[in-house]
């Protein structure tokens, strides 16, 4: 396991876990919050996990009151919202924080900078990661871990 596996987090029900626990998946990993514009991408997240989930494929949810606090919400409201609103059945963590002072170790590991080549239209060609996070593709606030 790499050390971004080892890093401690807890489920969205306080349970202790790891990346460790999804080793050997694809693991989508993004920041969300309930009450901002971008909130109807959990459904399009369900679904793809739905879809590809069978096939090695993890979206992982890590909610986040970083920007303009829209997530307020405690972990047991932000769970309700995204079952019963959405749906939402991938594996959903504590809310962290994804910036600042304050960022979680998780999101601190995840946006150590890198050097992406962009081709037409500012598609990434072609990405060099320092080797301390080889296997993780950054777009936006998604983070793709790779598998070995």
């Amino acid at each position: 396991m790499s050390d971004i596996e080892t890093i401690p987090v807890n489920r969205i029900d306080g349970t202790p876990a790891t990346l460790g626990d999804h080793h050997g998946q694809v693991r989508l990993v993004v920041n969300v919050a309930s009450k901002c514009g971008l909130t109807p991408q959990y459904e399009a997240l369900e679904r793809v996990y739905q879809q590809y989930r069978d096939r090695g494929f993890e979206v992982l949810g890590f909610p986040a009151n970083n920007f303009r606090g829209q997530e307020p919400g405690t972990d047991a409201e932000i769970a309700e919202f995204c079952s019963t609103t959405y749906g939402v059945q991938f594996p959903l963590f504590s809310k962290i924080s994804v910036q600042g002072e304050d960022i979680d170790p998780l999101y601190a590991y995840l946006t150590i900078p890198f050097l992406a080549v962009l081709g037409p239209g500012n598609a990434v060609v072609a990405t060099r990661l320092p080797a301390a996070v080889c296997g993780i593709l950054t777009i936006g606030c998604l983070y793709v871990l790779v598998r070995r």
